[in-house]
Protein backbone atom coordinates (compact mmCIF):
# COMPACT_ATOMS: atom_id res chain seq x y z
CA UNK A 1 0.00 0.00 0.00
CA UNK A 2 1.35 3.69 -0.92
CA UNK A 3 1.18 5.52 1.59
CA UNK A 4 -0.05 9.09 1.07
CA UNK A 5 1.79 12.76 1.59
CA UNK A 6 0.51 15.55 1.83
CA UNK A 7 1.54 17.76 -1.10
CA UNK A 8 4.05 20.21 0.02
CA UNK A 9 1.77 23.27 0.15
CA UNK A 10 -0.11 21.29 3.18
CA UNK A 11 2.29 19.95 5.49
CA UNK A 12 2.22 20.72 8.68
CA UNK A 13 4.24 19.83 11.70
CA UNK A 14 1.99 17.82 14.42
CA UNK A 15 2.06 20.72 16.94
CA UNK A 16 1.47 23.76 14.51
CA UNK A 17 -1.49 21.39 13.31
CA UNK A 18 -2.56 21.12 16.61
CA UNK A 19 -2.14 25.08 17.17
CA UNK A 20 -4.39 25.39 13.61
CA UNK A 21 -7.35 23.07 15.07
CA UNK A 22 -7.00 25.00 18.60
CA UNK A 23 -7.25 28.54 16.71
CA UNK A 24 -10.58 27.45 14.69
CA UNK A 25 -11.88 26.13 18.04
CA UNK A 26 -11.43 29.44 19.97
CA UNK A 27 -12.27 32.38 16.88
CA UNK A 28 -14.56 34.24 18.09
CA UNK A 29 -17.85 34.17 17.02
CA UNK A 30 -20.09 37.40 16.32
CA UNK A 31 -22.63 37.76 18.76
CA UNK A 32 -24.96 38.80 15.12
CA UNK A 33 -25.00 35.36 14.26
CA UNK A 34 -26.81 34.29 17.50
CA UNK A 35 -29.82 37.15 16.10
CA UNK A 36 -32.71 35.23 13.97
CA UNK A 37 -36.21 36.18 12.85
CA UNK A 38 -38.59 34.99 15.24
CA UNK A 39 -36.50 34.91 17.71
CA UNK A 40 -39.29 34.93 20.34
CA UNK A 41 -41.22 32.43 18.38
CA UNK A 42 -41.72 29.97 21.26
CA UNK A 43 -40.40 31.89 24.40
CA UNK A 44 -43.10 35.05 23.83
CA UNK A 45 -45.61 34.31 20.37
CA UNK A 46 -47.27 37.56 20.08
CA UNK A 47 -44.03 40.17 21.22
CA UNK A 48 -44.00 41.70 17.43
CA UNK A 49 -47.75 42.10 17.52
CA UNK A 50 -47.89 43.84 20.83
CA UNK A 51 -45.04 46.00 19.40
CA UNK A 52 -46.96 46.89 16.25
CA UNK A 53 -50.37 47.23 18.09
CA UNK A 54 -48.76 50.00 19.91
CA UNK A 55 -47.03 51.76 17.30
CA UNK A 56 -50.10 51.70 15.40
CA UNK A 57 -52.18 53.32 18.06
CA UNK A 58 -49.20 55.90 18.62
CA UNK A 59 -49.84 56.62 14.77
CA UNK A 60 -52.88 57.49 14.09
CA UNK A 61 -52.68 59.50 17.61
CA UNK A 62 -49.71 61.30 15.83
CA UNK A 63 -48.29 60.76 12.13
CA UNK A 64 -45.34 62.22 13.38
CA UNK A 65 -44.03 59.58 15.66
CA UNK A 66 -42.65 57.43 12.94
CA UNK A 67 -39.71 59.53 12.51
CA UNK A 68 -38.75 59.76 16.20
CA UNK A 69 -38.96 55.63 16.78
CA UNK A 70 -37.05 55.18 13.88
CA UNK A 71 -34.52 57.57 14.87
CA UNK A 72 -34.20 56.17 18.59
CA UNK A 73 -32.94 52.63 16.84
CA UNK A 74 -30.57 54.77 14.45
CA UNK A 75 -29.31 56.65 17.56
CA UNK A 76 -28.80 53.56 19.66
CA UNK A 77 -26.67 50.97 17.04
CA UNK A 78 -24.21 54.00 16.16
CA UNK A 79 -23.11 54.01 20.37
CA UNK A 80 -22.21 50.87 21.82
CA UNK A 81 -23.71 49.18 19.09
CA UNK A 82 -27.87 48.36 19.28
CA UNK A 83 -28.09 47.46 22.94
CA UNK A 84 -30.58 49.54 24.03
CA UNK A 85 -28.07 52.18 26.07
CA UNK A 86 -29.61 55.11 24.50
CA UNK A 87 -32.86 54.01 26.85
CA UNK A 88 -31.04 54.53 30.10
CA UNK A 89 -31.53 57.38 32.39
CA UNK A 90 -28.87 59.42 33.68
CA UNK A 91 -27.61 59.23 37.40
CA UNK A 92 -25.94 61.30 39.65
CA UNK A 93 -22.49 59.28 38.92
CA UNK A 94 -23.16 59.26 35.30
CA UNK A 95 -24.86 61.03 32.24
CA UNK A 96 -25.94 58.75 29.95
CA UNK A 97 -26.28 58.90 26.00
CA UNK A 98 -29.80 60.00 26.08
CA UNK A 99 -28.72 63.27 27.91
CA UNK A 100 -26.02 63.99 25.12
CA UNK A 101 -26.09 67.21 22.93
CA UNK A 102 -27.05 65.10 19.77
CA UNK A 103 -30.29 63.11 21.83
CA UNK A 104 -31.97 65.86 23.55
CA UNK A 105 -34.05 66.04 20.74
CA UNK A 106 -34.90 62.17 20.67
CA UNK A 107 -38.66 61.32 21.16
CA UNK A 108 -41.09 58.77 21.51
CA UNK A 109 -39.46 57.22 24.63
CA UNK A 110 -42.98 56.81 25.90
CA UNK A 111 -43.75 54.59 22.97
CA UNK A 112 -41.04 52.39 23.97
CA UNK A 113 -42.08 52.29 27.43
CA UNK A 114 -45.42 51.15 26.95
CA UNK A 115 -44.89 48.26 24.68
CA UNK A 116 -42.07 46.89 27.47
CA UNK A 117 -44.87 47.49 30.49
CA UNK A 118 -47.27 45.42 28.12
CA UNK A 119 -44.23 42.74 27.15
CA UNK A 120 -43.78 42.24 30.63
CA UNK A 121 -46.74 41.68 31.41
CA UNK A 122 -47.39 39.14 28.94
CA UNK A 123 -43.97 37.53 28.91
CA UNK A 124 -41.39 38.79 32.24
CA UNK A 125 -37.78 39.28 31.01
CA UNK A 126 -37.99 37.98 27.89
CA UNK A 127 -37.94 40.82 25.56
CA UNK A 128 -35.22 42.92 25.36
CA UNK A 129 -35.20 47.13 25.27
CA UNK A 130 -32.81 46.65 22.33
CA UNK A 131 -35.12 44.32 20.35
CA UNK A 132 -38.18 47.10 20.98
CA UNK A 133 -36.36 49.55 19.29
CA UNK A 134 -35.35 47.05 16.24
CA UNK A 135 -39.15 46.28 15.66
CA UNK A 136 -40.82 49.65 16.47
CA UNK A 137 -38.45 51.34 14.16
CA UNK A 138 -39.37 48.96 11.62
CA UNK A 139 -43.39 49.44 12.03
CA UNK A 140 -43.02 52.77 12.17
CA UNK A 141 -41.30 53.42 8.59
CA UNK A 142 -43.83 50.63 7.56
CA UNK A 143 -46.69 52.56 8.56
CA UNK A 144 -45.17 55.50 6.76
CA UNK A 145 -44.45 53.55 3.56
CA UNK A 146 -47.53 53.34 0.89
CA UNK A 147 -47.09 50.85 -0.61
CA UNK A 148 -46.58 48.76 2.02
CA UNK A 149 -49.81 50.35 3.85
CA UNK A 150 -51.68 49.50 0.38
CA UNK A 151 -50.80 45.90 0.89
CA UNK A 152 -48.73 45.91 -2.40
CA UNK A 153 -45.44 45.31 -0.44
CA UNK A 154 -46.18 42.24 1.42
CA UNK A 155 -48.70 40.22 2.82
CA UNK A 156 -47.38 40.83 6.40
CA UNK A 157 -47.58 44.74 6.01
CA UNK A 158 -44.06 44.71 6.80
CA UNK A 159 -41.20 46.24 4.59
CA UNK A 160 -38.37 44.14 5.84
CA UNK A 161 -38.29 40.79 8.24
CA UNK A 162 -36.32 41.93 11.69
CA UNK A 163 -33.67 40.08 13.12
CA UNK A 164 -34.12 39.92 16.92
CA UNK A 165 -32.29 38.08 19.96
CA UNK A 166 -30.35 40.98 21.28
CA UNK A 167 -29.48 41.63 24.61
CA UNK A 168 -29.77 45.11 26.70
CA UNK A 169 -25.69 46.67 27.68
CA UNK A 170 -25.42 48.18 31.25
CA UNK A 171 -23.49 51.10 30.03
CA UNK A 172 -24.56 54.26 28.65
CA UNK A 173 -22.02 57.27 27.91
CA UNK A 174 -23.01 60.83 26.82
CA UNK A 175 -18.88 61.48 25.82
CA UNK A 176 -19.90 58.82 23.47
CA UNK A 177 -22.63 59.77 22.17
CA UNK A 178 -21.30 62.76 21.12
CA UNK A 179 -18.13 61.53 19.99
CA UNK A 180 -19.72 58.75 17.65
CA UNK A 181 -22.73 59.75 16.58
CA UNK A 182 -23.46 60.99 12.86
CA UNK A 183 -23.33 64.86 12.69
CA UNK A 184 -25.53 66.82 10.19
CA UNK A 185 -22.54 69.22 9.01
CA UNK A 186 -19.98 66.07 8.75
CA UNK A 187 -18.19 65.56 5.49
CA UNK A 188 -18.26 62.49 3.13
CA UNK A 189 -15.07 61.32 4.43
CA UNK A 190 -16.03 61.49 7.96
CA UNK A 191 -19.17 59.92 7.19
CA UNK A 192 -17.43 57.31 5.72
CA UNK A 193 -15.26 56.46 8.50
CA UNK A 194 -18.17 56.76 10.75
CA UNK A 195 -20.59 53.91 9.35
CA UNK A 196 -17.62 51.45 8.41
CA UNK A 197 -16.96 51.58 12.41
CA UNK A 198 -20.43 49.62 12.53
CA UNK A 199 -19.53 47.63 10.01
CA UNK A 200 -21.49 49.62 7.15
CA UNK A 201 -20.30 50.53 3.77
CA UNK A 202 -20.83 53.26 1.44
CA UNK A 203 -24.46 51.69 0.26
CA UNK A 204 -25.61 51.64 3.76
CA UNK A 205 -24.64 54.90 4.24
CA UNK A 206 -26.85 56.35 0.96
CA UNK A 207 -29.45 54.18 1.64
CA UNK A 208 -30.04 54.67 5.99
CA UNK A 209 -29.39 59.13 4.72
CA UNK A 210 -33.02 58.08 3.37
CA UNK A 211 -34.25 57.86 6.95
CA UNK A 212 -34.25 61.79 6.73
CA UNK A 213 -37.38 61.32 4.40
CA UNK A 214 -39.37 61.33 7.74
CA UNK A 215 -39.60 63.98 10.71
CA UNK A 216 -38.42 67.43 11.09
CA UNK A 217 -35.54 69.13 12.42
CA UNK A 218 -34.55 71.99 14.32
CA UNK A 219 -32.80 75.07 13.36
CA UNK A 220 -29.74 74.16 15.19
CA UNK A 221 -28.91 71.30 13.55
CA UNK A 222 -28.44 72.97 9.78
CA UNK A 223 -27.91 77.07 11.34
CA UNK A 224 -24.14 77.07 10.25
CA UNK A 225 -25.12 76.05 6.87
CA UNK A 226 -27.45 79.60 6.89
CA UNK A 227 -25.00 82.12 8.59
CA UNK A 228 -21.11 82.41 8.74
CA UNK A 229 -20.50 79.27 6.95
CA UNK A 230 -16.76 80.49 6.39
CA UNK A 231 -15.26 83.09 6.13
CA UNK A 232 -15.53 83.37 2.38
CA UNK A 233 -18.94 82.04 2.33
CA UNK A 234 -22.47 83.28 4.48
CA UNK A 235 -23.91 80.69 3.49
CA UNK A 236 -22.99 76.90 2.77
CA UNK A 237 -22.25 77.10 -1.53
CA UNK A 238 -23.97 73.46 -1.92
CA UNK A 239 -27.30 75.06 -0.71
CA UNK A 240 -30.02 75.73 -3.41
CA UNK A 241 -29.87 79.86 -2.50
CA UNK A 242 -34.11 79.74 -3.04
CA UNK A 243 -34.49 77.14 -0.56
CA UNK A 244 -31.51 78.64 1.78
CA UNK A 245 -33.58 82.06 2.32
CA UNK A 246 -37.00 79.91 2.87
CA UNK A 247 -35.10 78.30 5.69
CA UNK A 248 -33.79 81.51 6.88
CA UNK A 249 -37.19 82.78 7.07
CA UNK A 250 -38.12 79.76 9.39
CA UNK A 251 -34.95 80.01 11.38
CA UNK A 252 -34.53 83.70 12.50
CA UNK A 253 -32.32 82.77 15.83
CA UNK A 254 -29.23 80.16 16.00
CA UNK A 255 -30.54 79.78 19.40
CA UNK A 256 -33.76 78.77 18.27
CA UNK A 257 -34.20 74.96 19.51
CA UNK A 258 -38.42 75.34 19.07
CA UNK A 259 -38.99 75.99 15.54
CA UNK A 260 -39.03 72.54 13.67
CA UNK A 261 -38.07 72.33 9.84
CA UNK A 262 -39.37 69.61 7.67
CA UNK A 263 -36.87 67.24 6.51
CA UNK A 264 -38.83 67.09 3.03
CA UNK A 265 -41.35 69.63 3.11
CA UNK A 266 -44.68 68.95 2.72
CA UNK A 267 -44.35 64.97 3.10
CA UNK A 268 -42.55 64.42 6.48
CA UNK A 269 -44.93 61.95 7.83
CA UNK A 270 -44.66 59.30 4.02
CA UNK A 271 -41.68 57.38 3.70
CA UNK A 272 -40.31 56.92 -0.18
CA UNK A 273 -37.59 58.23 -2.49
CA UNK A 274 -38.47 62.11 -2.42
CA UNK A 275 -35.48 62.82 -0.45
CA UNK A 276 -33.09 61.74 -3.14
CA UNK A 277 -34.63 64.30 -5.74
CA UNK A 278 -34.03 66.75 -2.86
CA UNK A 279 -30.23 65.83 -2.32
CA UNK A 280 -29.77 66.20 -6.22
CA UNK A 281 -31.13 69.68 -6.80
CA UNK A 282 -28.73 70.85 -3.46
CA UNK A 283 -32.29 71.00 -1.22
CA UNK A 284 -30.78 68.47 1.50
CA UNK A 285 -31.34 69.74 4.63
CA UNK A 286 -27.94 69.10 6.17
CA UNK A 287 -24.72 69.67 5.05
CA UNK A 288 -24.44 65.35 5.58
CA UNK A 289 -26.74 65.48 3.10
CA UNK A 290 -25.28 67.09 -0.09
CA UNK A 291 -22.05 65.54 0.91
CA UNK A 292 -23.65 62.29 -0.57
CA UNK A 293 -22.57 63.88 -3.78
CA UNK A 294 -19.13 64.91 -3.15
CA UNK A 295 -18.07 61.09 -4.14
CA UNK A 296 -18.66 59.49 -7.45
CA UNK A 297 -20.26 56.29 -5.63
CA UNK A 298 -22.39 57.98 -2.95
CA UNK A 299 -23.40 59.99 -5.64
CA UNK A 300 -24.48 57.45 -8.36
CA UNK A 301 -26.29 55.68 -5.68
CA UNK A 302 -28.31 59.04 -5.10
CA UNK A 303 -29.30 58.64 -8.67
CA UNK A 304 -30.13 55.08 -8.20
CA UNK A 305 -32.86 55.53 -5.57
CA UNK A 306 -33.73 58.96 -7.02
CA UNK A 307 -35.29 57.05 -10.00
CA UNK A 308 -35.97 53.52 -8.42
CA UNK A 309 -38.11 54.14 -5.01
CA UNK A 310 -38.60 50.06 -5.34
CA UNK A 311 -35.25 49.58 -5.25
CA UNK A 312 -34.86 51.88 -2.29
CA UNK A 313 -37.23 50.70 -0.89
CA UNK A 314 -36.16 46.59 -0.95
CA UNK A 315 -32.09 47.90 0.12
CA UNK A 316 -33.48 50.03 2.66
CA UNK A 317 -34.73 46.80 4.59
CA UNK A 318 -31.26 45.40 3.67
CA UNK A 319 -29.37 48.17 5.37
CA UNK A 320 -31.75 48.36 8.68
CA UNK A 321 -31.20 44.37 9.07
CA UNK A 322 -27.23 45.19 8.12
CA UNK A 323 -26.91 48.19 11.17
CA UNK A 324 -29.38 46.12 13.33
CA UNK A 325 -26.49 43.73 13.87
CA UNK A 326 -24.19 46.25 14.85
CA UNK A 327 -21.79 45.76 17.90
CA UNK A 328 -24.87 43.68 19.57
CA UNK A 329 -24.90 41.66 22.86
CA UNK A 330 -26.55 38.23 22.63
CA UNK A 331 -26.29 34.91 24.73
CA UNK A 332 -25.72 35.60 28.27
CA UNK A 333 -24.05 39.05 27.70
CA UNK A 334 -25.79 42.20 28.53
CA UNK A 335 -29.34 41.67 30.39
CA UNK A 336 -33.11 41.66 29.38
CA UNK A 337 -34.18 44.83 31.21
CA UNK A 338 -37.75 44.80 32.98
CA UNK A 339 -37.90 48.75 32.66
CA UNK A 340 -35.95 50.34 29.79
CA UNK A 341 -34.99 53.45 31.46
CA UNK A 342 -33.12 52.00 34.33
CA UNK A 343 -30.93 48.72 35.00
CA UNK A 344 -32.07 45.83 36.67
Amino acid sequence: MTRWVPPLGLRFSLPLLLLLLAAAVIAPVHAYGKLKVGFYRQSCPDAEAIVRRIVTMAVEDDLTVTAPLLRLHFHDCFVRGCDGSVLLNSTKNNIAERDAKPNLTLDAFNVIDAIKEKLEEKCPGTVSCADILAVAARDAVSLATKVVTKGEWSEGGSLYEVETGRRDGRVSSAKEAAEELPDSFDEIQKLIKRFKSKGLGLKDLVVLSGAHALGNSHCPSLEKRLRNFTAEDDMDPTLDKAYAATLKQQCTSPDDNVTEVQMVPGRSTTFDSTYYRLVKENKGLFHSDEALLSNGATKMLVYGYMSSEKRFLKDFGVSMVNMGRADVLAGSEGEIRRTCAVLN
